[in-house]
């Protein structure tokens, strides 16, 4: 029935339809506001971190879906790393660009490598251990062998593909280690010649000059497979997704979604031929083509039904050329005979029942069918009224509560990392967005609790005048954070004074914090005290760095390194044996907690009665205040505090 309907519409009910699975996926997948900001806050914490990671000698990027600005379930979140003294050139001549007292220079020697892939040998004397204990003599020169590479930089995580694997708190990470090189790969030289109608000669020069990486996997049917490296284009696909409309990048995620609803649905790892890869290189492929002249919400179903049909006939053809070097055929080793057989026929069941199989989307069927019970249907395709002030301020929020981390802990770092904000903010970086300077906020408040932790660890055992000097220090850290960032932020103030025995102080910020948490417009995490109808009339208006200081409560982190209090050790040294890098605890729970342990030497029944509260709290919460995830933690901090005032 539903596709006779479609039949029978015209091509103005198919653009109608269009209009409303637009505006479905820009809620599904994001408005181009958001997608703008989820960037900008990745980009000014990379920026960041790599300033500072420059003093270990690498540098880091992160790729993958999350890095395009997805937030669907399942969306990779994928690091790269490389060390920063090591270049990798293509031709001797290269050479003269860098200074090989400094430099390791590694050459590529593709003469014996599929497309795409190539082998590496030392130019110079490497520093590196690690690339040191990886290299292999063949033909003379000091190879260096991308399985031993990976063997050795992974051996702390579980293996995944060419990646490691860990986890950070709640989330899965892949991490890539992998090497650098400045300049354009030559096999990738015609798609320079390709681009002329997309992208912008701008955003080509931006891509060539930034040269592309290297990935320690090789070929399966390579002649060196354990030696050989993969040409890595991560840099420049992340560019090519900036450069698309916001009509091409939800065409990008409806056919994420197609993959993982539809054509994926019901089946094994080993089964699922076509990863999110190829949806990419379809994408990229169709709007080079130009085969669309406007890419606009009334034309989303036609750009989408040609990115399927270039798939289709990928798989009856065996062959899916990457975009960069179209020799490089990424079905090869893995797309072919029976199964190849197999999934032709599955995608062309669904091209012979036509656009419709997007029936069987649960993320997009309801908009399809809303057009078909009513064609009259009006439809505003105008992205900024889909989300509001309320909301998008919690995605904004939820984005840097995300990226509020940084992966060193000593003081130096902190410092030049600190410096390094200070310089984009008074020099005005151009990364600096106007989604950037709360981040930027957050991370100077992260960086100075952490620092003023350090140093009353660093300076405990030392003489009276220099821990004075250095209490003083940390005092003026915490103040300091507490103006920057969130109001949970102010908890490492009470926590620092618990620490050194200034119980009344303590509780003095806490009240202080109790009655910010109290406000009907505060923020917990991605939910609402008392939902968005008191936001907007509260803080309509006011800019983000103030919104996030006087509304948003975000779990307090303590990380492994740092001793918070001696309380809470057992718990760090737990999550750090499970592998988790930091301990996440509510900021009520932690409120209630550092009550109770002030008020047990200050007056015992006020603790008693903070420990009803707290009890209260966790058996009765839905989910308000303690997340899921956090229910374990809530649950032994309460029996810490039962033990503490001795309420067995």
């Amino acid at each position: 029935m539903l596709n006779l309907t479609l039949i029978i519409y015209s091509k103005t009910a198919i653009r109608h339809i269009s209009e409303s699975v637009f505006m479905g996926l820009c809620s599904k997948v994001g408005t181009s506001q958001l997608v703008a900001m989820r960037r900008d806050v990745v980009d000014i914490w990379e920026m960041v971190n790599n300033q500072v990671n420059q003093i270990n000698g690498r540098r880091m990027m992160k790729s993958g879906s999350q890095r395009e600005g997805f937030r669907l379930v399942g969306s990779d979140t994928d690091m790269m790393y490389w060390p920063n003294n090591h270049h990798v050139i293509w031709e001797l001549s290269q050479s003269q660009y860098y200074n090989t007292h400094r430099k390791t220079l590694i050459i590529c020697d593709c003469s014996d490598s599929p497309p795409g892939f190539t082998l590496l040998y030392l130019l110079s004397p490497s520093m590196n251990r690690d690339i040191q204990r990886a290299c292999v003599r063949m033909y003379n020169r000091y190879y260096i062998s991308s399985s031993k590479y990976r063997q050795i930089v992974c051996s702390d995580y579980i293996p995944h593909g060419p990646c490691a694997s860990a986890k950070f708190l709640t989330v899965e990470f892949d991490f890539a280690y992998c090497l650098a090189c400045d300049f354009w790969p030559p096999p990738a030289s015609s798609w320079i010649d390709r681009c002329h109608s997309w992208p912008q000669p701008h955003v080509v020069d931006d891509i060539v000059k930034n040269g592309c990486h290297f990935v320690a996997v090789g070929h399966k049917l390579g002649n060196h497979e354990n030696h050989e490296w993969r040409i890595s284009f991560s840099l420049a696909e992340q560019k090519l997704v900036n450069a698309m409309n916001h009509c091409q990048f939800l065409t990008y995620g409806l056919l994420k979604l197609f993959l993982t609803e539809i054509i994926n649905n019901g089946l094994g790892d080993d089964d699922r031929l076509l990863c999110s890869y190829h949806m990419k290189t379809t994408v990229f492929w169709v709007i080079q083509q130009n085969t669309i002249p406007h890419w606009c919400p009334q034309n989303l179903l036609g750009g989408f039904w040609l990115c399927f049909k270039l798939i289709l006939n990928w798989v009856y053809e065996g062959v899916c050329p990457n975009f960069f070097i179209p020799d490089n055929n990424m079905f090869l080793c893995k797309i072919h005979g029976e199964k190849q057989y197999q999934l032709f026929n599955r995608l062309y069941g669904l091209y012979e029942k036509g656009i419709t199989f997007l029936l069987h989307s649960p993320s997009i069927r309801s908009y399809i069918i809303d057009v078909l019970h009513n064609p009259r249907l009006s439809i505003c395709t105008d992205d900024h009224t889909l989300i509001s002030e309320h909301g998008f301020d919690r995605d904004l929020y939820h984005e840097m509560g995300c990226h509020d981390t940084f992966y060193f802990f000593n003081i130096p770092m902190y410092m030049r990392c600190l410096h390094t904000i200070e310089q984009m903010v008074h020099v005005g970086s151009p990364l600096i967005t106007q989604y950037n300077v709360p981040m930027l906020q957050k991370l100077t408040s992260t960086l100075l609790y952490k620092t003023a932790f350090i140093v009353y660890m660093e300076t405990y055992t030392h003489k009276n005048k220099l821990r004075y000097r250095a209490d003083k220090i940390s005092c003026h850290m915490l103040k300091l954070a507490a103006k920057f960032g969130f109001i949970s932020d102010r908890l490492y103030i009470a926590m620092y004074y618990y620490k050194t025995l200034r119980y009344m102080e303590a509780l003095s910020i806490l009240e202080m914090i109790k009655v910010k948490l109290a406000q009907p417009y505060a923020t917990y995490m991605s939910n609402f005290f008392l939902g968005p109808e008191m936001y907007p009339e509260a803080v309509r208006g006011q800019s983000w760095s103030l919104k996030m200081r006087q509304t948003v409560a975000w779990s307090n982190r303590l990380y492994h390194e740092i001793h918070y209090i001696n309380e809470l050790i057992p718990e760090q040294q737990s999550a750090q044996q499970n592998k988790d890098s930091a301990l996440d605890i509510p900021p009520f729970i932690l409120l209630y907690m550092l009550e109770i342990l002030c008020y047990k030497h200050v007056d015992t029944m006020i603790a008693l009665a903070a420990l009803d509260d707290l009890q209260t709290l966790i058996h009765y919460d839905q989910g308000q205040f303690i997340p899921s995830i956090d229910r374990d933690i809530s649950w032994r901090i309460l029996e810490i505090c039962q033990q503490e005032i001795r309420n067995l």
